[in-house]
């Protein structure tokens, strides 16, 4: 998980309550959860949702509610719904999201799960813990089994990318100019902008020599 700077700009058609998921609503989103689903941190989600947070359940005060409105996917909405709500907020400057759950990248493309840990003992830790590790590893239907399978294998990739430039560095043979040159893409890869940017994250951070050396890169 990631944290998001909402701000206090709210889309006119929120404030004017002519719709909760109008274009600009759509657009402002976007922006601020950088293109990327909350929940699972797919990119340029093809099926995506204006999710309310806090489900809305007919309450119009909800409904409407610029701090109640997240960019999530078609599939991790249709598995939150009003089911799981005491989820920690990643908008709240005040939470670290990224610490409070460990995620494990898979070790190969062909996983059977990934591993997600609440890292307290806070009901809303544990509770946003189950949800994400509910929409990467369930598979008690023929449709969860295929996509979470294909949703762990874009996951690897991701991770593999992070591997290749590990291994340049590592590499005795890799000219200087090359290990420079993929320590810069690896304090890229550490940006919350990144897909699936809190299973590399950790994989960084869970390696304390790699960490001193782009800890400044994790936002």
């Amino acid at each position: 998980m990631f944290n998001v700077i909402r701000g206090d700009d709210v889309p006119p058609s929120l404030a004017e309550r002519v719709s909760w998921s109008g274009s600009d609503v759509i657009q402002k989103l976007r922006e601020i959860f950088h293109d990327k689903c909350y929940i699972c941190e797919t990119k340029e989600p093809l099926s995506l949702n204006v999710e309310h947070f806090d489900a809305h359940q007919g309450d119009i005060e909800k409904k409407y509610k610029w701090d109640n409105l997240f960019y999530a996917c078609g599939r991790c909405n249709n598995l939150k719904r009003h089911l799981f709500n005491n989820l920690i907020n990643c908008t709240d400057p005040g939470i670290d999201a990224l610490r409070l759950i460990r995620h494990a990248p898979p070790l190969t493309p062909f996983s059977r799960c990934v591993v997600i840990e609440a890292m307290d003992e806070d009901p809303k830790t544990i509770r946003t813990a189950e949800l994400i590790r509910k929409v990467f590893n369930e598979d008690d239907t023929g449709n969860k089994e295929v996509t979470g399978a294909y949703l762990r294998k874009r996951v690897y990739k991701k991770y593999a990318k992070l591997l290749s430039y590990l291994n340049v560095y590592i590499d005795e043979e890799s000219l200087d100019s090359h290990k420079e040159d993929a320590i810069a893409h690896i304090k890229q890869l550490m940006s919350k902008t990144q897909e699936y940017s809190a299973f590399l994250r950790w994989a960084v951070m869970e390696s304390p020599e790699l960490l001193d050396v782009v800890r400044g890169s994790i936002d």
